[in-house]
């Protein structure tokens, strides 16, 4: 894997937009003292290399009527069935994440669902019946008490 180099603009940049990704990049220009050709072409060679991925809303899954969340391991049956079985979880709309995880567990998802009967009938109809997979383990999440960005590391000045 490449280390990336980023310098004091990129850290400022980044800063900026993780803090408000709809902040105008006129904003971000006067605020760096920059063109706002500069900040289009920085945020271009940021999106290039892979660092910018998306700008989105995170949306509120109580709001949307989403009470239930839990995480769920899902062990395999053989690790041949590993890729096949992250395409099938794909397809599950109310799975929002899904990682690769070591120990007996091959898979980790996250789950939003509307109950606890919802949450039921996902893992049981819907995951458990996934060829390849032999079981599951779920644990259930209260609520979040944060999440966020990783950190800028140091940048060069």
């Amino acid at each position: 894997m490449e280390n990336i180099k980023l310098d004091a603009f990129d850290g400022r940049i980044i800063n900026e937009l993780t803090f408000d990704a709809r902040i105008p990049l006129t904003s971000i220009a006067k605020k760096l003292k920059v063109s706002n050709t500069f900040i289009h072409q920085r945020i271009r060679r940021l999106k290039e290399r892979g660092i910018l991925k998306n700008a989105t809303y995170v949306l509120d899954p109580y709001s949307l009527g989403y009470e239930t969340s839990a995480y769920t391991q899902v062990m395999l049956a053989d690790s041949k069935f590993h890729r096949q079985v992250e395409q099938k979880l794909a397809l599950i709309p109310e799975i929002v994440e899904c990682v690769n995880i070591s120990g007996r567990y091959a898979l980790m998802v996250r789950i939003y669902a509307r109950n606890n009967r919802h949450l039921r009938d996902i893992i049981y109809e819907r995951i458990l019946t996934i060829e390849g997979v032999e079981g599951s383990n779920t644990t259930f999440s209260f609520e979040t008490a944060f999440t966020r960005n990783l950190s800028v590391p140091e940048v060069d000045s």
